[in-house]
């Protein structure tokens, strides 16, 4: 009885030629990649910089800059407390208002707008983000704060004066006003991710909802909210680190008080209008350096707010919504 010997495929006597590279690829590939270390480069190298010219704040004040409110030019007594707290509050109150009207707008655009109606407010909706932030800052001074002045804040202090955001004389500016105008200024960056994100939804996903008998508004909140709830998330972060970075219409507009105060009608300051009024007129090293350790903050939160953000939308892209 003879066994049959395995068949094996004979091995190759060598290994297949790779093509060459192309020189002109290795050089366009070479470019691309010094592009991309100067960008990186420039990042470092700001951080950098602001580290060392704020060295000696940082080592006056310590931490404790961060939440002491003693802003004291002649007595070289700086502390960011009071920048800080309203850099906050008109960051999250423009927040509050921009990320609902972007959702909306945005839902409108993808889901319920006819195609060339969407076309329409779309390009309107990009146009906001072009127009100028000074140009935003004359907008507000001679529209938007005598509005507020003459009779949205007397409205909401005869009505609403028992809560301590409501409190206060009617200026115009301040607070109020620099977190409005800071809203419509985030609300078209807000507004085209959420757009993208709806898009993404897959359109099976809808008639999925609609043959099961939902109707239009159920379709919207289960099949397409509901699912693009990260992706819409990484729309507002990035929003926020547009509004904590905006500088010249909030320095038009917030009143420029160093004090903290629980009411959305008093001034205050923030970290960038801060640094857009002093800086000039720094006439001590301590004070540039407390000017640049405020810069060095706001560059470090506005990173990583960023950072946050580009994690969320990738987790979006990858397929991470739940």
């Amino acid at each position: 009885m003879s066994t049959a010997s395995p068949i094996t495929s004979p091995s190759p006597s060598r290994r297949p030629s790779t093509r060459p590279i192309n020189p002109g690829d290795r050089l366009f590939r070479r470019v691309l990649m010094g592009l991309s270390g100067v960008v990186v480069a420039v990042l470092a190298l700001i951080a950098i910089y602001l580290a060392k010219l704020s060295w000696p704040a940082i080592h006056e004040f310590g931490l404790g800059f961060f939440w002491t409110t003693d802003w004291d030019p002649v007595k070289e007594h700086f502390g960011a407390g009071a920048f800080i707290f309203g850099t906050l509050v008109s960051s999250f109150f423009a927040l509050a208002l921009a990320v609902p009207l972007s959702i909306a707008v945005g839902l409108f655009l993808t889901e319920l707008a006819p195609p060339r109606a969407a076309a329409v407010v779309g390009f309107m909706v990009e146009m906001l983000a072009a127009i100028p932030s000074v140009v935003y800052g004359l907008w507000g001074i001679f529209f938007l704060a005598p509005l507020l002045r003459l009779y949205v804040q007397p409205f909401l202090g005869r009505h609403f004066g028992w809560l301590f955001l409501f409190q206060g004389p009617p200026y115009g500016i301040g607070m109020l006003a620099a977190g409005l105008i800071l809203a419509i200024m985030v609300t078209p960056t807000i507004t085209a991710i959420c757009r993208e994100v709806f898009r993404a939804v897959p359109n099976t996903q809808r008639e999925a909802a609609l043959g099961l008998g939902a109707t239009k508004w159920e379709m919207i909140r289960l099949a397409v909210v509901k699912s693009s709830w990260s992706g819409v998330f990484g729309a507002g972060i990035l929003g926020l680190g547009r509004a904590l970075g905006e500088t010249m219409a909030v320095t038009m507009l917030i009143g420029n008080r160093n004090e903290i105060s629980t009411s959305l009608f008093s001034p205050g300051q923030t970290m960038a209008s801060v640094i857009a009024n002093e800086y000039a007129e720094a006439g001590s090293n301590i004070h540039v350096a407390a000017l640049a350790y405020v810069g060095l903050a706001l560059f470090v939160v506005s990173f990583a707010v960023n950072h946050l953000a580009r994690r969320i939308v990738k987790r979006l892209e990858m397929g991470g919504t739940r």
